[in-house]
């Protein structure tokens, strides 16, 4: 093992711990963990309780809350924090790289306010210089830490870094592909939150497999549109970080996003919703505003997040989200 394996996990979330022990079969892992107190107790317990419990993290995971050290310890840096938190993660950060480090995002979202991907993001507050790869794709974060088989992708404008990422990360259970349209690889992983969170509405209110299928498919387009808009490649949305994780997180029972879609369609109320998930985030919720801004920006028409910010910030009743999307003037496929 050469000194240029060291990984950091930069968060301890759900999605950041099972990551940690994926890589943790092949390599020692430091794991960063936000809150001091909850670093205090996954360092006795050695299990991550409030994010991902029934899991011994092994003995190779060290875990931590000092960033400086995290950063210290580390070749690569794999951001795994909440789509909210990585700018303030990445100053707090920046301080502490060195040169000869690489970035690596594994968070799924847009942030708010600047409508910016995370790999914008970083580059933004750490400098263009260093290298940067983006992972996404089908992975529930359960069952990566099942160690049960796993597909997901590398995205890099950098095709070497790309590969040396795809060397790293892989294991029995994990397989990666690499790509280097890092803009469609992070909207696809972005968007399908959103979509995700309308599969859930349709749930919710009961209608059925057919109407599921017309979302999914739908939605497909819509998350195209607008990655070629911003720059992505329509094959790119048809691959792992598309049309697979989209699939993925708009049928499968452990989706948050779906989970929040499916109370909404139910008639509960967004804030009781989140309440519930006790602080683990369905990234689809921020997202929306976010997708939306940026459909704006490039004059792409995404009904479907439309209707879905409609019933998030505005209460739009459920119900008539969906039959509005029914009832829109016929188009050609």
């Amino acid at each position: 093992m050469t000194s240029h394996n060291r990984i950091s996990v930069i968060g301890a979330g759900a999605w950041g711990t099972a990551l940690a022990l994926s890589l943790a079969q092949r390599h020692p892992i430091t794991l960063w963990v936000f809150e001091e107190e909850g670093a205090a107790r996954m360092q006795s317990s050695r299990v991550n309780q409030a994010f991902l419990p029934g899991f011994e993290l092994p003995a190779n995971i060290t875990v931590t809350h000092d960033l400086a050290a995290a950063a210290a310890n580390a070749d690569v840096l794999l951001c795994v924090v909440p789509s909210q938190f990585m700018r303030s993660t990445m100053r707090a950060l920046t301080p502490h790289l060195r040169p000869d480090h690489v970035l690596v995002s594994a968070t799924k979202g847009i942030e708010d306010e600047t409508c910016l991907r995370m790999s914008e993001v970083m580059e933004q507050v750490a400098g263009h210089q260093l290298p940067l790869a983006v992972l996404s794709g089908p992975s529930f974060a359960k069952e990566v830490a099942q160690h049960l088989p796993t597909v997901i992708t590398v995205a890099s404008r950098d095709a070497d870094l790309a590969q040396r990422i795809q060397r790293l990360f892989a294991s029995p259970s994990l397989r990666l592909y690499t790509n280097d349209d890092v803009i469609g690889v992070e909207l696809g992983g972005s968007i399908k939150n959103v979509i995700a969170l309308a599969a859930g509405v349709v749930n919710g209110i009961g209608l059925g497999s057919n109407t599921s299928a017309a979302l999914i498919t739908r939605g497909i387009s819509e998350m195209t549109r607008l990655a070629v808009a911003c720059g992505g490649r329509p094959q790119t949305l048809a691959g792992l970080s598309g049309v697979g994780d989209l699939v993925l997180t708009c049928t499968g029972s452990l989706s948050r996003n779906r989970t929040v879609g499916t109370e909404l369609g139910r008639g509960r109320k967004l804030p009781d919703i989140l309440a519930d998930l006790h602080g683990q985030v369905a990234e689809g919720v921020r997202s929306t505003t976010a997708a939306l801004g940026l459909a704006q920006r490039h004059s792409v028409e995404m009904p479907i997040t439309e209707q879905m910010n409609a019933i998030l910030h505005h209460g739009k009743p459920p119900a008539d989200a969906i039959r509005e999307l029914m009832t829109r003037p016929g188009k050609d496929e």
